[in-house]
């Protein structure tokens, strides 16, 4: 007759379960990240006596707007509830690159709501598109106003879209927090006022959506004329209209604004801006010109840099 305690030491161990193996390594890539940051990088004091390389973890909490302890349970592999603010937050604090950015959502079993640098909706197809919509601005954008896709005249509109980060290149963010985008709009309060009522008609059909939820808590921390904005509870809906920017390198510019909806509903889009008068069209062709010059010296720099010799 075996006794309980022989058929326990007979049995196999057991697994370890797919969600612990998870936690366990996200807790190590936290610290990690965690540990290869500088305080300088994020600009916190080093201090005299700090021992812990990169940043302590009350630190990260900080950047992150997170309690101490739950930050701390994290990296200690707790059964807790990450929430994809949070997971964004933590991302952003540890100065993660996309591809680590992705790695973490991995980690945590969630989807990350800002639009990646690709997009698996971008068909090569689609791009081609808006090549050759140029001379005239032109961009992919989704019901969020994300900015998917767009060619030469667009990244060189409103500002250097290139050098805004995926995750910022949001149409309603960019006009309440980009200070060279607000300063390429020539009504600058009555455009913020319209993006504000159009964002509130669109979100009302994706009210629980964690990506909509993120953008609107973003947008009204950082801006208190969005929240300002907001607060008025304006709806607006799409409709073609006429705008005028004040664009850095060519001048003033009038344009008429359209929207090429490529579903039935009110989703992804393709934004077209068509010159209103002989100068702005002049004026855009200037810019395509100098959008063009600047593909091609990048791509001379890329060119050169991969050829010479390490």
């Amino acid at each position: 007759m075996t006794t309980m305690a022989q058929e326990t030491a007979a049995r196999p161990p057991e697994a370890p379960r797919d969600a612990d193996v998870r936690r366990h390594e996200l807790a190590a890539f936290l610290r990690s990240r965690r540990e290869r940051i500088a305080p300088e990088q994020v600009g916190l004091p080093r201090g005299r006596r700090r021992r812990t390389p990169g940043l302590r973890r009350e630190e990260v909490a900080q950047l992150s707007a997170v309690g101490v302890t739950w930050y701390t349970w994290l990296e200690q592999a707790r059964d807790i509830q990450v929430s994809v603010q949070v997971l964004d937050a933590l991302a952003r604090a540890l100065l993660l690159d996309p591809s680590e950015r992705a790695h973490l959502f991995r980690l945590a079993g969630a989807a990350d709501p800002t639009p990646a640098t690709t997009c698996p909706s971008v068909t090569p197809a689609m791009r081609a598109v808006l090549e050759q919509v140029e001379p005239f601005p032109a961009c992919l954008q989704n019901s969020r106003y994300d900015i998917l896709a767009y060619n030469r005249t667009y990244g060189l509109l409103l500002c250097d879209l290139d050098a805004v980060p995926p995750e910022d290149r949001n149409c309603v963010l960019l006009s309440y927090t980009h200070a060279e985008w607000q300063s390429s709009i020539v009504h600058l309060e009555e455009t913020q006022r319209l993006m504000a009522a159009r964002f509130r008609a669109t979100m009302a059909g994706h009210l629980t959506e964690p990506a909509w939820k993120m953008l609107l808590k973003r947008l009204r921390t950082e801006s208190p004329a969005f929240r300002t904005a907001w607060d008025r509870h304006e709806v607006v809906a799409h409709r073609t209209r006429r705008k005028e920017f004040l664009n850095r390198h060519v001048g003033r510019l009038t344009v008429d604004h359209t929207d090429l909806w490529l579903t039935p509903g009110a989703g992804p889009r393709i934004v077209t801006y068509v010159p209103a008068d002989e100068d702005s069209r002049e004026r855009l062709e200037r810019l395509h010109a100098l959008a063009e010059d600047r593909g091609f010296a990048a791509q001379v720099r890329g060119a050169s840099a991969r050829s010479t010799p390490r």
